[in-house]
């Protein structure tokens, strides 16, 4: 029994197995293999942030819809009486409809501004091109509340440079803002103004990804400019239209700030909007529960219409 417990001398010039280190705890192999339930502790913070930012205000929000509550006392429960409002309402009809009038500023205007000046840039070395477009993104990421008092102070009908250059050319001088068939408009365009930096940098990126050599192919073929741009461009730039369609038509279904520092939805309510008006119910008039139904129908409207865009334009494409 001690013979056989001990270990065997080794032969000459065979090799001794690797012993661990000095001073190390122990040497074994590293565990390839763990928990099921590992990946989801890491994923843990972030849907702990999302639950407590957005999925509970959500689900307040939504309660507090089918309730009557001025904010201070208990809220009572009204069912769906708050909708059934809503959609009586010639006010929120009228905001909703000045939301859709303002779809074509925000979301086509800037598409086509973006995507032009793309197409002509597009392969040429242009000496400061990254600060050009540096300038041009900036307005996006500004507060709207800044770009709205810039623009009140250009557009002021007294003293603003716009109407003092249409004055020294002279030209008619309008209110712009203050006018009741111009107001909503000029907001229109200011929207485009703020978006079309956006969508020209989504489509140069988009452009830098298509082969140059589908167009050389193209002009082999004999292929014109509006051939090669209706045949290769606007294919190529299919997930960047649907990305530009979506982000800016959520824009323009929630803009609130550029209106609120501008014309505050005046003249009259020729300028009100959906998220302007809950606003005023919510916070004005302490009408908190029908506040909140407006905000979830915009939100409901708002993620239908996105989801919409992005299939029709095959953003969604499996």
């Amino acid at each position: 029994m001690l013979a056989s417990s001990r270990s065997k001398p080794s032969k000459p010039g065979a090799a001794e197995p690797a012993r661990p280190a000095a001073g190390s705890a122990s040497w074994s192999q590293p565990r390839l293999g763990g928990s099921p339930w590992e990946p989801y502790l890491y994923l843990l913070p972030a849907f702990l942030l999302f639950g407590l930012f957005v999925v509970v205000p959500l689900l307040g929000t939504i309660g507090l819809s089918l309730t009557e509550w001025d904010g201070y006392g208990a809220p009572s429960y009204t069912g769906l009486s708050n909708y059934l409002d809503a959609v009586r309402d010639p006010q929120f009809r009228q905001a909703a409809w000045h939301n859709l009038l303002l779809i074509p500023y925000f979301v086509l205007l800037p598409m086509l501004l973006g995507l032009l000046p793309a197409v002509l840039v597009q392969g040429q070395r242009l000496r400061g091109a990254t600060f050009f477009r540096v300038g041009l993104f900036l307005p996006y990421i500004m507060p709207g509340v800044l770009i709205g008092v810039v623009w009140r102070w250009l557009l002021n009908p007294v003293f603003g440079p716009v109407n003092a250059l249409l004055d020294a050319l002279h030209l008619p001088q309008p209110t712009w803002l203050g006018d009741f068939a111009l107001a909503l408009p000029t907001v229109g365009l200011i929207g485009a103004w703020v978006a079309y930096g956006f969508c020209y940098v989504v489509f140069l990126a988009g452009l830098q990804q298509i082969p140059a050599e589908l167009y050389e192919a193209a002009r082999l073929d004999g292929a014109g400019p509006v051939e090669e741009f209706r045949a290769i461009t606007l294919p190529g730039l299919r997930r960047e239209m649907a990305v530009v369609l979506s982000v800016n038509l959520i824009n323009a279904l929630r803009v609130f700030d550029v209106i609120q520092a501008t014309t505050r939805g005046g003249p009259g309510r020729e300028t009100s909007v959906v998220a302007l008006y809950l606003i005023e119910n919510a916070f004005s008039i302490n009408r908190v529960g029908y506040g909140a139904t407006l905000a979830v129908l915009l939100a409901v409207v708002t993620l239908g219409l996105s989801l919409l865009t992005l299939r029709l334009v095959g953003g969604l494409d499996d």
